[in-house]
């Protein structure tokens, strides 16, 4: 079985177009995904750092076009994305520790990330307050003040840490950066037009076993 890495940061809707449209992939190769929590912000401060600078410039041509295409791409996929709000750019910092928090149990990283994804695309919610991520916790059965309890927790902090990190090691530039395996070693690919490309790459993998 083909074993996915899609390392995420839910401060970015190519991120939250790409999470939705990765799934069915998975799920028809028959491969098996991870989900990986990680800070975009650490990954453009250590190796993009013209993020910033483009930001600066809405107007710019290319910045104009490449959000119309997001919203094209978000339609086409189904994905409602009520996008920008008064909250962008977000600070992730406290959603990505309350990912981190539930790493080791993907299925519910899974089923918080998604709702996390809808409340700040679909109902504009700010997810750098921590009273907000606890409350999107209670709405899908969990602990939403012991959850964001555990974002203070050393541990929780380190591993956030270390996923951006590896991440970076790893080649990553931005969010999401999708790991293959292929031949004796992997693939990146990057964002949500290239999931083609992740589809080949695991039947190209599959093929070769």
């Amino acid at each position: 079985m083909t074993t996915v890495e899609f390392y995420f940061d839910l401060s970015s809707p190519w991120t939250c177009v790409a999470f939705h449209n990765i799934q069915p992939i998975i799920r028809e190769t028959g491969s098996e995904i991870i989900w990986k929590p990680f800070l975009v912000g650490g990954v453009f401060n250590a190796v993009n750092q013209t993020v910033y600078a483009a930001r600066e410039n809405p107007d710019h041509r290319k910045s104009v076009h490449s959000f119309r295409v997001l919203k094209d791409w978000a339609a086409l996929a189904g994905v409602p994305m009520n996008f920008p709000s008064e909250h962008h750019p977000v600070k992730s910092v406290h959603a990505m520790r309350v990912c981190c928090a539930l790493e080791e149990d993907q299925a519910a990283l899974h089923q918080f990330a998604t709702a996390a994804f809808n409340a700040y695309y679909t109902d504009q919610r700010n997810l750098d307050d921590p009273a907000v991520l606890a409350a999107i916790a209670d709405e899908i059965g969990m602990d939403g003040a012991a959850l964001v309890a555990r974002t203070q927790d050393q541990a929780v902090k380190d591993r956030l840490r270390a996923n951006t990190e590896e991440a970076i090691a790893r080649g990553s530039y931005g969010s999401p950066s999708i790991f293959v395996p292929f031949g004796d070693g992997e693939r990146m690919y990057f964002g949500n037009d290239q999931l083609p490309l992740v589809n080949w790459a695991i039947k190209q993998g599959q093929e070769s076993a």
